[in-house]
């Protein structure tokens, strides 16, 4: 989720019923050294609570003391671990999922950090495996619980899977009766159904990252479908295109420059686009869209459209 679950979006998420945010991951080597592009991170604004602020490394005593830092300077809720990340890039560096293969070295990266963090509670975030030989996710839940993580999440899939195949809810729900800890599922919850047969492997909480960028009312929907038993209508096609609009113009204002908000909301627009009517064609103008008008411009014709199709039909 790095470059998506900045503090606009978080605030977005929130509205339609998110109940906790985590930052993007932040590398700790990066707070360590005061790199001031890695502190813009760690920004979020009080409406965003409860938060935790997510790190990321391999140096034990750089991220307990960055996990201090940031408890310091910025008083989140919480610090959450990253194990699950399964990017190259992260992972060459000793990062992310990479440690689900070095259990010593996981195990004093998650001590360091409780005892830096200290008193603010320490979540972590893992993958189920390395690879489907070496499914260890119940080892690694309850070395993190012997280490004073009070919180798991688990995205079922190995690191070798990336975001490829099924997500293995079988292994999520035998962390989830391995330790006394809660467990949180993760991995392919795309609506307010998969969210309710998911909740059923014995998890107390479910993280929804994907299925977010594309349908942030995802947690409005799960919530009304958990309190009554009823699916909730996704929002009328113009109420879609009102909020990715405000999701725009929200970026134009923090950033003060359309051009280059816009050029950095394309990734974002494409996402939008999944499940939209004439979502090819959405991303062949999102691929180039430079301001606010283009988007407007964009919203109406492709309403219009849709609309005169559903006459038609």
């Amino acid at each position: 989720m790095a470059g998506v679950t900045d503090t606009i979006f978080r605030q977005l998420c929130k509205e339609q019923g998110a109940d906790v945010m985590v930052t993007e991951f932040v590398s700790a080597e990066g707070i360590f050294r005061r790199n001031e592009r890695t502190l813009e991170y760690l920004e979020f604004i009080e409406a965003e609570r409860p938060l935790g602020v997510q790190l990321f490394g391999g140096d034990p005593e750089h991220l307990g003391e960055a996990a201090r830092m940031v408890g310091e300077w910025k008083q989140p809720d919480f610090i959450d671990l990253n194990f699950g990340c399964p990017v190259n890039k992260v992972v060459s560096k000793n990062g992310g999922s990479s440690l689900l293969r070095d259990c010593p070295l996981l195990e004093r990266v998650a001590r360091a950090v409780v005892k830096g963090a200290a008193p603010l509670p320490v979540t972590a975030k893992i993958r189920i495996g390395w690879c489907e030989e070496t499914i260890n996710a119940t080892t690694t839940a309850r070395i993190l619980e012997d280490c004073g993580v009070q919180a798991i999440a688990v995205h079922g899939r190995t690191k070798e899977q990336g975001y490829s195949g099924r997500a293995n809810w079988d292994v999520i729900a035998e962390v989830a009766a391995a330790t006394r800890l809660p467990v949180v599922g993760n991995g392919d919850i795309a609506s307010a159904a998969d969210a309710v047969q998911s909740m059923k492997c014995g998890v107390r909480g479910l993280m929804i990252g994907r299925a977010a960028m594309s349908t942030p009312w995802i947690f409005r929907e799960i919530k009304h479908y958990v309190s009554t038993g009823e699916i909730l209508a996704p929002p009328p096609l113009e109420t879609q295109w009102a909020f990715i609009i405000r999701h725009c113009r929200w970026r134009v204002e923090v950033e003060g420059s359309e051009l280059h908000a816009m050029q950095s909301m394309r990734t974002r627009l494409m996402a939008y686009s999944r499940g939209m009517p004439e979502a090819k064609q959405l991303r062949f103008r999102f691929a180039h869209v430079a301001s606010i008008a283009e988007m407007e411009d964009i919203a109406a014709e492709n309403t219009a459209r849709a609309a005169a199709e559903a006459v038609t039909v």
